[in-house]
């Protein structure tokens, strides 16, 4: 592995203290303040993390982010430039330290899968198990099997399986030594979108079954929250936000992040006091203080689900477009002035474009920033 170049000249980007996340020194992997530069661009800058045993971590953003790159240099492909990861304990990288991939204790799941052509599914996931005895081996391929349900298939060679087959063979592959974290990059992609959520949630069955720590890197926000416990959200190449999906989606920390995670539209606004804002939808409350100044121009968010159709409601709003999801609508409502907001309407309410219908809105809590410039 190369070393970091030393191009004194090359700045990295501010921090950004909103996005990092304690660390706990029981945490199973530790990231701190690690940055990588790749050719002389920053790819990464300034990301600090931690992820205790048995949980399941993702990292969630658009192409280019910078999240596959962070998971080969915890992986030990890429150097840091700055900052630390530790693995069970141990710094594996720094800016003087690069221990090499298979010296990490890390399981590596590949979005091509990278299964040996050549080998059976049962030799595939032996493939780590030189060093147990053959009657162990056994036993480890066994358990693997009935856990990711395919021990019908240990004989059959990779070209002969399903996608979905494949991948499960992957994981079974990386699982099979009891890494200490294993790593998993974009593990869904390969697959049809009605199968990724449904994989997903089985492959987070079978982690928690047998206690491994996993990351992985995903663009599917749908993907992370069936599988991840907790999920660092990323964007030209930091961090902003690590957290739970639910608070991720009730509570993120910037507009940015609002806008990436579920679905949803601003609206402008003037704070009236620390728990109420006034808005094209009148005067809104919430339960949880939002910290913002009396007057200041704000832009709260508005959630589908924030958005109640109710006939008998005086606030009536226009449908200006409808998308058929089986059991319910996605409206888009126009209000008086023009703004714009998403309701989830059940499908036996079927409304068309132009017409008019009845909206409240209830919200536990206000999701409120600063009014962008």
């Amino acid at each position: 592995m190369s070393e970091p170049s030393s191009e004194s000249s090359l700045e990295l980007p501010p921090r950004t203290p909103a996005g990092s996340a304690a660390t706990s020194a029981d945490d199973v992997l530790q990231l701190g303040g690690v940055s990588v530069v790749l050719d002389g661009n920053v790819i990464v800058s300034d990301v600090s993390f931690g992820l205790a045993h048995g949980r399941i971590g993702c990292l969630l953003g658009p192409s280019g982010c910078g999240k596959t790159t962070l998971l080969r240099a915890i992986a030990g492909f890429e150097p840091v430039r700055s900052g630390e990861i530790r693995i069970r304990g141990c710094t594996v990288s720094s800016q003087h330290i690069c221990t090499p991939v298979e010296s990490r204790q890390v399981g590596m799941v590949f979005q091509d899968y990278a299964l040996f052509p050549h080998l059976s599914v049962q030799d595939n996931i032996a493939f780590g198990l030189s060093a147990l005895s053959r009657a162990e081996r056994r036993q480890r391929i066994g358990e693997l099997a009935q856990m990711l349900e395919i021990g019908s298939l240990l004989r059959a060679y990779p070209h002969r399986l399903s996608g979905g087959q494949q991948q499960r063979v992957a994981v079974a592959r990386a699982m099979a030594p009891r890494p200490g974290i294993l790593l998993l990059d974009e593990p869904f992609s390969g697959l049809d979108v009605e199968l990724r959520e449904q994989i997903a949630r089985e492959i987070r069955l079978v982690l928690k079954h047998d206690g491994i720590t996993a990351i992985l890197v995903s663009h599917n926000q749908f993907e992370a929250f069936a599988m991840a416990d907790e999920v660092g959200v990323m964007r030209d190449g930091q961090l902003l936000q690590w957290s739970t999906p639910f608070d991720l989606y009730h509570r993120p920390v910037s507009a940015c992040v609002a806008d990436f995670v579920g679905e949803g539209l601003f609206l402008e606004g003037i704070v009236l006091d620390a728990l109420r804002v006034e808005t094209a939808l009148g005067v809104l409350g919430g339960s949880e203080m939002h910290g913002l100044d009396p007057g200041e121009r704000i832009q709260l968010l508005v959630r589908p689900d924030d958005v109640i159709h109710d006939d008998l409601s005086p606030l009536q709003v226009r449908v200006v477009d409808r998308t058929f999801r089986g059991a319910q609508y996605l409206y888009t409502l126009a209000l008086p002035d023009g703004s714009h907001l998403l309701s989830l309407v059940p499908s036996h309410h079927s409304h068309a474009p132009g017409e008019m219908i009845g909206i409240r809105v209830e919200m536990d809590h206000l999701v409120v920033f600063p009014a962008r410039g």
